[in-house]
């Protein structure tokens, strides 16, 4: 089991110097990025992320070179070569290798790489015992949307829930409150499951597509998709983030304060066993 990586089709060593200094990714962040976990030696979720994928392209206007055939195809080549049978699968295109210039350069072809990597797939104490959250503001530029290269605002995001202790920021724009720093985030209220609603403001998460369109509706919990304010997080009953990495984890406390009981809440629970439930479906885990 070792992580390797990938470039346009090419397995590579991940010590390998591929990069060229002009490449518009390294320079302006000029690319765009999906992670999908794999289960059991299967890639979970594929066709969502890669659905994304093309529209995050289509956004930032970067030609899509590659077929879903292709990257499915890579996604296995890594999981095969690999050996790795619980993992992620990071992968990366940026507009191509080009002398500097803000504008977008013509007749430049995108460069996909790839890159996977082991992730334990049992459950971590934070799932199990629910994590602490710290609401914090929301500094990132607005296109959110967009699943693009730019990450800083995350990352200084992350940094300071990690400061204090947490596991995730999560972040308030204007007095609402979005998403974390690396998830989408759920409050509980009065039995009713409550998400920003997608806009240019937050990520639409494969997770959280999940859970909208097929989990909470098996489970009979209504979801509304509404901007909600810091006030009303601290009424609610239960809070949870969704990420492809972070699958569901539960919010106990938020600000050192606790999200109702304290405990992870049975709504969570549910939500949470069933996304397991469908990893085990699609990916064959027993």
């Amino acid at each position: 089991m070792k992580p390797i990586g990938l470039i346009n089709g090419k397995l590579i060593d991940l010590n390998e110097n591929i990069v060229p200094m002009e490449d518009r990714g390294h320079q302006f962040g000029d690319g765009v990025y999906e992670v999908t976990r794999v289960y059991n030696g299967h890639s979970f979720a594929l066709k969502l992320h890669v659905d994304r994928l093309y529209r995050s392209l289509r956004e930032l206007t970067i030609p899509a070179v590659y077929t879903y055939d292709e990257l499915a195809e890579f996604h296995d080549l890594l999981i095969k070569e690999s050996g790795i049978m619980d993992g992620a699968v990071y992968l990366q295109i940026t507009r191509g290798f080009s002398p500097r210039a803000h504008g977008f350069p013509e007749n430049v072809v995108p460069c996909l790489t790839m890159s996977i990597r082991p992730v334990s797939a049992a459950p971590d104490k934070n799932k199990l015992e629910g994590a602490k959250g710290l609401l914090i503001p929301d500094e990132r530029w607005l296109r959110c949307d967009i699943k693009s290269l730019n990450l800083l605002g995350n990352v200084m995001g992350k940094q300071k829930a990690k400061e204090a202790g947490c596991f995730e920021g999560i972040q308030v724009r204007d007095g609402f409150v979005t998403e974390g720093t690396s998830s989408n985030f759920f409050v509980i209220k009065d039995g009713v499951a409550w998400t920003h609603p997608r806009s240019n403001l937050i990520l639409t998460g494969v997770t959280r597509t999940l859970i909208l369109e097929k989990i909470a509706p098996e489970l009979g919990v209504l979801v509304v998709e509404k901007k909600f304010d810091e006030a009303f997080v601290k009424s609610a009953e239960e809070a949870f983030i969704s990420g492809t990495n972070s699958e569901i984890v539960p919010i106990v406390s938020l600000n050192g304060q606790p999200v109702g009981a304290g405990s992870v809440g049975s709504i969570t629970r549910k939500i949470q066993e069933a996304y397991w439930a469908m990893i085990d479906q699609e990916c064959g885990r027993k």
